[in-house]
């Protein structure tokens, strides 16, 4: 029956423990000294050789080589036995499904008997910090005082979690986290063992996405490997594990420092549409983005796991993007990688996480080009209330309640009527009757303007190109008399397009010139959008109805 090659290939002596020598040559020096405690305190994240760490003290304390500098040898029968899990003598507990007094209780009662085999009977519990209060409390008088043939190990990954009073009893030992190329040595030793090759990238891969865990990335390798004398390729590697290429993580990078949203989340779902995993896509990019980080501010002494024209680009891209962004970035995609998988949109936080990272680019000022010479170009009608010589600075147009908004800027075509402009002057009451029934004619529709979104979209990113990406995200909802309403799905892209500076403005422009009416521009979030009903609405409900509708004064 086959093994797993965290399992089949689980360190036999203290010298084959990868990254724990501070650990291990204790131990060691220890027994070669007689001088192993009676209980011990093994903390530390998953995977990085507690339990291991555990098994070959109980195997050394009981080995019968004659020199104690050689233990564990793996050649006694005692060694032999518990490499074979045969070793009656070795009990462990596991502390999740025994956390009951009860438990604890059997045990106090069982270590009294002498051992069946070896010198010593070595009680190793796991995941210790699950055992209920009152299990801790019966456990305190044993672990302190234990018979002389007991020793203790206990293994834990939520340290905090033990009582003071058991840390107290113990020897304690804080194992660390794995670096990359300790995890990359092991695995091309484990390829050599069982006869299969892998490719660097794929290699590089299977160690960073064990993120410090030898037996997670381990259990990768065992996933990814079909049979002995296979090639691991780095293309199969992506597929598995749903990782980014790490081209598109430095092109979303580059997108980002550079504004470009349309880019950015063209990568995105060119990389989720070919497998890419979107937590995963999130958790490339903080991984990333704490390298750079840590560039800026370290500079180019920092140890780096990768090529020179690597290092040189993050260099590079760390110099470019100011520090509290990088900060506010780097949060984004954490909190993104941490949101549950169940959403029925899970591309959702990956996409809000980088829309989030776009700056507020100003929007400049639109100018309406007319097709009056510079020379005739005379005073545009405003209102009564308001005559002018020259034509007023456009100024951003307010959201409106329930009544239609008239944009200040005239449309094309009324500009281009120099009878009518000049006509009207500084001292003119009225504006012309003529001019006003000609703005008024042409009805704004929500077809008309579904006909020209697209035109809309690429109009308004030539000027910011950050309002494509955001008016993709939106969609024409509704039109108000003169005003037209943009639906968002989600209230950050609501807020986005909002907070980015003379967006209803620029839009409002382009879209009076494509349908020739003047039009304003306003945004709401789809779902709480209630349609307007004006007075003739209501006075045609009336009618049908045989009623009549009463005003206001």
């Amino acid at each position: 029956m086959s093994q797993a090659l965290y399992r089949k290939w689980r360190p036999g002596r203290f010298e084959d423990v990868v990254g724990q020598e501070h650990i291990t040559q204790t131990l060691q020096n220890s027994v070669a000294s007689d001088r192993v405690g009676h209980a011990y305190l093994f903390c530390g994240p998953r995977g990085t050789g507690k339990t291991t760490s555990a098994r070959l003290l109980a195997k050394a304390v009981n080995c019968l080589a004659e020199d104690p500098a050689k233990r564990p040898c793996n050649e006694c029968r005692i060694c032999i036995a518990v490499n074979e899990g045969r070793f009656l003598d070795l009990i462990e507990i596991d502390a999740a499904s025994n956390t009951g007094v009860d438990d604890i209780r059997e045990l106090r009662e069982k270590v009294n008997f002498a051992p069946n085999e070896g010198r010593f009977k070595v009680y190793i519990i796991d995941e210790v910090h699950m055992l209920s209060t009152a299990a801790f409390n019966a456990l305190l008088k044993t672990l302190e005082e234990p018979p002389a043939h007991i020793k203790f190990v206990l293994a834990t990954t939520e340290e905090h979690k033990v009582p003071i009073t058991i840390k107290s009893r113990c020897q304690q030992f804080n194992f660390r986290l794995f670096t990359v190329e300790e995890i990359e040595s092991r695995l091309e030793w484990l390829a050599e063992k069982e006869s299969f090759t892998i490719e660097p990238e794929a290699l590089q891969m299977i160690a960073r996405e064990g993120s410090g865990s030898l037996r997670d990335a381990e259990s990768l390798l065992d996933q990814l490997v079909i049979a002995p004398g296979d090639n691991i390729t780095a293309e199969r590697t992506r597929m598995v594990l749903g990782t980014a290429s790490n081209t598109a993580v430095i092109a979303l990078t580059d997108a980002w420092l550079k504004g470009d949203g349309s880019t950015g989340l063209s990568i995105i779902h060119d990389a989720l549409g070919s497998g890419t995993d979107a937590r995963q896509f999130c958790r490339q990019m903080v991984a990333y983005l704490r390298q750079l980080i840590l560039l800026q501010a370290a500079g180019q002494a920092l140890p780096f796991d990768g090529t020179d024209e690597q290092k040189a680009e993050m260099v590079a891209q760390a110099q470019r993007a100011p520090r509290k962004l990088l900060i506010s970035a780097l949060r984004a995609f954490n909190e993104a990688a941490m949101t549950p998988a169940g959403s029925w949109q899970p591309q959702l936080p990956l996409e809000l996480a980088f829309v989030e990272m776009l700056p507020d680019t100003a929007v400049p000022t639109p100018v309406v080009v007319t097709q009056t010479p510079p020379a005739q170009t005379a005073p545009v009608v405003q209102s009564k209330t308001q005559p002018s010589a020259q034509q007023p600075t456009p100024k951003p147009v307010p959201e409106p309640a329930t009544e239609p908004v008239t944009l200040i800027e005239p449309p094309a075509k009324i500009e281009a009527n120099p009878v009518v402009q000049s006509e009207v002057g500084p001292e003119s009451n009225e504006a012309d009757p003529i001019a006003t029934e000609t703005a008024m004619t042409t009805d704004l529709t929500i077809s008309g303007i579904k006909a020209q979104w697209p035109t809309l979209i690429e109009r308004a990113s030539e000027q910011n190109r950050n309002l494509k990406a955001l008016l993709n995200m939106g969609k024409p909802l509704a039109t108000e008399g003169n005003t037209f309403v943009i639906g968002f799905d989600f209230p950050i892209f609501k807020e986005k397009f909002d907070n980015t500076q003379g967006a209803n403005q620029l839009v409002g422009s382009i879209l009076s010139n494509l349908v020739g009416v003047n039009t304003a521009v306003r945004t709401v979030v789809t779902s709480e959008y209630k349609v307007a009903v004006t007075k003739n609405d209501l006075d045609d409900i009336a009618r049908e109805l045989g009623g009549v509708v009463q005003k206001d004064d």
